[in-house]
C-alpha cells in the first residue's frame, strides 16, 4: 500500500536530481566544445602559424573554453584576451560580411592590423582576400545584427 507513494516520491527526487545535473553540465564551459576548435589563439600571434592547444593550459572567457600549447600563452591571452580573440567570435569573416555565420576554420586566417579573422575555407579566403578592406567594413555592419543570431536562422 505504502509502496507506490513512497516509489514516486523517490522518481520525483530522481528525475529532479537527473536534470539539475544535466543543467549544470551544460552550463559548466569545461563541458563545451573548445573556442577556435582547440587552437591556441596566441600562436597566430607569435608564432604566425596556429598550434593545437591542450588540456593543460585552458582558460575560460565570456563562457567560451580556449585551449592554448603552452603556459606563457595561457598568460598572455589571460592579461590582454581582446588582443587575441578572433574577430567575429572565430566565424567566417566573409560569412559574417554576407551575414551569415559559418564555422571559420583554424587553418585558414589572416592578421589584419593585429585582429585575427577566420575564414570557411581557402576558395572563401581567396574571394575575401579580394577585398579584405570592404569584407571587414560590411561584416562590422552586419556583425551587430548578427551576433546573438542562431546560425542556422540566418
Amino acid at each position: 500500500m505504502y509502496r507506490l507513494p513512497t516509489l514516486s516520491a523517490f522518481l520525483v527526487v530522481l528525475a529532479t536530481a537527473t536534470f539539475s545535473a544535466l543543467a549544470a553540465s551544460a552550463a559548466d564551459p569545461s563541458h563545451s566544445t573548445p573556442g577556435v576548435q582547440g587552437y591556441d589563439l596566441v600562436s597566430y600571434h607569435v608564432d604566425g602559424e596556429p598550434t593545437r592547444g591542450n588540456g593543460h593550459h585552458v582558460s575560460v572567457h565570456d563562457g567560451v573554453t580556449y585551449l592554448f600549447a603552452n603556459e606563457g600563452n595561457r598568460k598572455a591571452f589571460e592579461r590582454d584576451p581582446g588582443r587575441y580573440l578572433p574577430a567575429y567570435g572565430g566565424y567566417c569573416a566573409y560569412g559574417v560580411s554576407v551575414g551569415k555565420k559559418f564555422v571559420g576554420d583554424p587553418d585558414v586566417w589572416k592578421i589584419v592590423d593585429g585582429r585575427l579573422y577566420l575564414n570557411l575555407d581557402r576558395e572563401i579566403q581567396k574571394t575575401w582576400l579580394g577585398d579584405v578592406p570592404g569584407y571587414i567594413r560590411k561584416a562590422e555592419r552586419n556583425w551587430q545584427a548578427i551576433r546573438d543570431a542562431d546560425p542556422a536562422s540566418l
